[in-house]
């Protein structure tokens, strides 16, 4: 399967996110019995503690037997090796892998399809503009490595919670291009119609970050988008931009020869193009991280929470850096010798100036890019 890229809109942090990325580049009645039987209505729990232990919600998750995730491309920051991995370990749950290349705003737009049906999302892989607009669809939850994690990169009562992050980059094929040094070169004759962002900024991730990056690589600030926005007009009118879905396949096949994502996606194509080549432009960095959600109304509410623990656990959290990404509990991992060394040594250098959007910030851009994206690029 291949990741497309109109993927999910970031988790924007603090001087909190900063650092970790910095760093990085550098009493309860139980909820089971024995016999796997609730004796907790397990979409009301907000912690492990409503379960009264780990083995009592392993056994309510593995009494309902089946978990619904959705939007998670198994080249996806190495989401298909963490999938085979909770497959392994709980055989008696059903993973359905649901619409594995939508954006965050059709995952949210699935669970109000189905809503009060089996198939509707019991898990989500959101960012912050699309979390903060459908907070309301979520169920609170903190993991148990909640102290983990940084008070920036997570909503107070775990509505959602940033779990990987990384830069945001640009890939090209080194066999057709020089690497470009700066974001002008890319308005250069020889990037016509070669240049594509990941999908839709409105609604995907990895767009709305290649919107900032631009914006800051303008001079501008994360106060204010447009730069990035008359930056992408500009790629529009030479005749640079291409408007096509990003996909592990479009890049070895060259139809999409230079692409803005980020930098732990665009390194994942050298494995499909050896030519292919990331760089982080030097100056301001744009970083991020992506953010795990509980839908409230989840069909399977203890599979939900037990796949969220088992995403923030050591083990996980050492594959999201096997797949090139900043796991968020990275800065604690290193501090209590759970980390894989060998490969948090082997990450990109951090740039030396990170800039992350506040929630005012994400929020604010959301809506001047829904004002103006369509006009500037059409």
């Amino acid at each position: 399967m291949s990741h497309i890229t109109s993927r999910r809109l970031l988790l924007g942090a603090a001087a909190a996110a900063v650092a970790a990325l910095t760093l990085a580049g550098c009493a309860s009645t139980p909820a089971a019995d024995t016999e796997g039987s609730s004796s907790v209505d397990a979409a009301t729990a907000t912690s492990l503690a409503d379960f009264g232990s780990f083995a009592d919600l392993e056994a309510a998750a593995k009494a309902e037997g089946q978990l619904n995730v959705i939007a998670l491309p198994r080249d996806w920051a190495n989401y298909g090796e963490i999938i085979d991995l909770f497959a392994e370990r709980y055989p008696e749950i059903t993973i359905n892998e649901q619409s594995p290349d939508v954006s965050s705003a059709e995952e949210i737009q699935a669970a109000e399809t189905n809503a009060g049906l089996d198939t509707a999302p019991d898990v989500f892989d959101l960012g912050l503009t699309v979390a903060l607009q459908n907070t309301d669809a979520f169920a609170p939850y903190q993991v148990e490595n909640w102290d983990d994690i940084a008070d920036a990169l997570k909503e107070p009562t775990g509505l959602f919670v940033g779990d990987y992050g990384g830069y945001m980059s640009v890939g090209y094929d080194s066999a057709r291009f020089e690497a470009p040094k700066a974001l002008d070169d890319l308005l250069g004759e020889e990037y016509k119609g070669a240049v594509a962002i990941n999908g839709d900024p409105t609604q995907a991730g990895a767009a709305f970050a290649a919107v900032g990056l631009a914006t800051v690589q303008s001079d501008g600030t994360l106060d204010d988008y447009q730069p990035g926005i008359d930056f992408f007009s500009k790629l529009n009118d030479a005749g640079n931009m291409l408007k096509l879905d990003v996909t592990s396949a479009t890049v070895a096949s060259g139809e999409t020869p230079v692409v803005f994502d980020w930098d732990y996606l665009n390194a994942a194509h050298t494995a499909d193009l050896p030519t292919w080549k990331t760089v982080v432009f030097p100056g301001v960095g744009y970083a991020g991280y992506y953010n795990q959600a509980i839908n409230k109304d989840a069909p399977h509410p203890a599979a939900a929470r037990l796949w969220q623990e088992f995403l923030y656990s050591d083990d996980v959290q050492n594959l999201w850096l096997k797949g090139g990404a900043r796991p968020v509990r990275m800065e604690a991992m290193i501090a209590a010798g759970t980390i894989d060394q060998k490969l948090a040594d082997a990450l990109p250098t951090a740039p030396d100036d990170t800039v992350v959007p506040t929630e005012e910030q994400s929020t604010n851009a959301g809506t001047l890019l829904g004002e103006e994206w369509a006009a500037a690029v059409q």
